[in-house]
Order: C-alpha cells, then structure tokens, then sequence
C-alpha cells in the first residue's frame, strides 16, 4: 500500500530578509513516498521562488529522479550523506538534469566532490557563528530571534532559513496611519457604513486603494469580471468578501523591509485554515478562519499586544477566542496551520488525526496557501 509524506516548511529569505526561496521538508517512511506526494501537488506546486526540498532523516537516492521536478526545485543534499553510495549515484544525475542542489549542514573541514556546484549552502549558525568555508551563498538555520540574524548577516553570511523573526522585533510607538485607515475601513465595512463614506476613506489614500482592488482582481477571487470600482466591488462581492479582503490589506500595509517572511507567513495561514475549513463550516465562517490565520501575526507585524489591536476591531468572538485564549472552535485549525511550521512533523500527525484530515489533503492545502501568499508579494 502506498504512503503519503507530510510536508512542512519554512521561508528562506535574503541579508534584507526578503524572500528568496520556501523550504518544504518531506517527512515520509521513504523516498518513493515522498515522490509520490511530490507528484500528487504538481498542479499546485508554489513557482514563485526557488524551492528547496529537505528530504528529512532519509538518504537521498537515485530514487527521487522519479519525481516530475519543476524547473524551480532545488534538491538538498545533507554533508553527512556525501560518502554514501546512493547519494554518490544520485549527483551526477542531478548536474546531468540541470537540477539545482543545496548542500545543507555543511562544517569547516568538510571534503566535497569536486564536480558538483554548490548555489545555496545551509548552515547550522548555532555551531557556526561565521560561513567559513561555504562554497556557496551561505544561509543560516535555526537562529533564535531578529538580533541573532542581524548578528549572522555581520558575520557573513548571505540569509538565512527558518522562523527567527517570530522573535526580537522591536516594538512600534503607535500604529501608522495606513494601518489606522485599515482599522478604520474595516470597522465600516463590518458595521455595513454608507458606501460614500467607506469610498471617500479610501480615496485619501489612492496606493491602498489600488492594492485593494488588485488583491480583488487576483486570481484568488477567481472573479469573471474585473472589478472597477469599490462601489462595483460591493455591488458584486457584498461586505462579508471585503471584509476578508480588506483584513488581507491590513495584513500586507507594513513598510518595514523585514515584513515579507512574516505576511506570507500569515497569509498562508489564512488561506490554508480557509480551505481546510471548507468541510467544516460554512462559507461565512471560511472567510473568518482566513481573517483568524491573517491575524495571527498581527502583534508581530505592527509592534503591538494582540489586545490592543483587537480592541480596536469589530470581530466575530470564534475569531478572538482563537487569537487571544487559544481556544474557540477556530483554536485548532489555527494550531494545524503553525504545525505546519515545525521541522517535527508529530504535532501535525496528532492534530490532523484529531480532526481526521487526510495527508493529501493537507499536502494540497499547504501548497495552495504557500502559493496564494507568494502570489500577493510582487
């Protein structure tokens, strides 16, 4: 009988902590496993950056050419595995293929074959405070928090892979006024305002309306006409949509250079609670499972308690039971979504077991939502 692998994953992003690349981790019993999910996602398969695929405790083999890999999967090829047999064959194959490689733990004083060109090299910046050695862009993994990154960038390395940005963001002062025109818009929209008044708020700031209307138009909205106008968005969506889309906007304002890694972040929480929602609750409340992923990294993204900024917002109490008890029943789908962070696939086998959803299903969602968050980007 066939298995599914789990996937999990985390960012990769630059010395300005820019997105460069999306790790996925494939956790599997072995490596036709992990082919086989590998191809079950192709039609929904995130191209917007480099991917890196970490196949986990398991040797990369031959084995994984049989894998239909698109042109932006880089393969990872763990130092430890250099000396073995397997992964000797499986080299020369991936030069031949024009497949990307990523050398991943590699120390100083690690011998490495000669003819195969190392791109990205990941490194554990906890033994190795500097990348001396790295015969390639050299990014650091398992970095405690912002301060540890910047000190890492100093010490030369290229970027880094992992969530270190969860941790040691300095507060903000007060929010800015884009994100106050939001909050403001928002509170509007979900108290049904006169289109005139949420219009003339938007027309004070002609950028956030422009995005507003290009996250409509996206594909996500899978509309048949393009939207115009905010009055024709609420002609054709009504306020519950905007509601969502506008939490999207909120979600996506900050200027600050280190925010990409942190909104797709919560963007692909949003959207993969949305569709794992789907057969649980209705579309109402599929909208508000998005909002709840979304604004789970509010607090990080604008400086402030999670408190503070829900007291300003008029939200559905299954939204802040989830974002500041922890519990409600939007609790465990948002638990589900940030398992899917973890290097350590356990949690998201007993909380997807909880809720008896399949391995596939969660494999599609995640890449769809990795994909929809990578898309908002640009």
């Amino acid at each position: 009988m066939s298995q599914i692998a789990l996937l999990t994953r985390e960012p990769v992003v630059n010395k300005k902590r820019a997105i460069t690349a999306n790790r996925l981790i494939a956790h599997g019993p072995n490596v036709a496993s992990v082919v086989e999910t590998l191809n079950s996602v192709s039609d929904c398969w995130p191209g917007q950056y480099p991917v890196f695929l970490s196949l986990g405790r398991l040797v990369p083999t031959p084995e994984i050419m049989n894998w239909q890999m698109p042109a932006n999967a880089h393969i990872e090829i763990p130092a430890q595995t250099l000396g073995h047999p397997q992964t000797q064959a499986l080299l020369p194959l991936l030069q031949e293929a024009g497949v990307g490689v990523c050398l991943t733990w590699f120390a100083p004083g690690v011998a490495l074959p000669p003819e195969v060109t190392w791109r990205f090299v990941l490194i554990d910046g906890r033994k190795n405070a500097t990348p001396s050695g790295s015969p390639g862009l050299s990014l650091a993994w398992g970095l405690a928090d912002v301060p540890a990154f910047k000190q890492a960038i100093a010490n030369g390395y290229d970027g880094a892979s992992g969530w270190f940005f969860f941790k040691g963001n300095p507060p903000a002062k007060e929010l800015s006024p884009n994100h106050a025109q939001i909050i403001r818009l928002l509170n509007l929209v979900r108290n049904n305002g006169e289109i005139r008044e949420i219009e003339n708020v938007l027309k004070q700031d002609v950028a956030l309306s422009y995005k507003l209307l290009r996250y409509i138009n996206s594909a996500g909205f899978g509309l048949m006409v393009e939207i115009q106008s905010f009055r024709h968005a609420v002609s054709i969506l009504g306020y519950d949509k905007l509601n969502k889309w506008l939490s999207l906007l909120l979600v996506t304002a900050s200027r600050d250079p280190g925010a990409p890694a942190m909104m797709q972040t919560a963007i692909a929480r949003g959207r993969f609670m949305e569709q794992i929602g789907a057969g649980f609750f209705d579309e109402a409340a599929c909208d508000n499972l998005f909002i709840t992923g979304a604004f789970s990294m509010l607090n990080v993204l604008l400086g402030a308690t999670m408190e503070s900024l829900l007291e300003e917002m008029l939200l559905p109490e299954s939204v802040t039971d989830a974002l500041l008890y922890d519990q409600g029943e939007f609790a465990p789908f948002l638990h589900l979504a940030r398992a899917c962070e973890s290097f350590d696939p356990h949690a998201l086998v007993a909380l997807a077991g909880e809720l008896q959803i399949a391995p596939d299903q969660l494999n599609r969602a995640q890449m769809m939502a990795l994909g929809f968050a990578d898309s908002l980007q640009a």
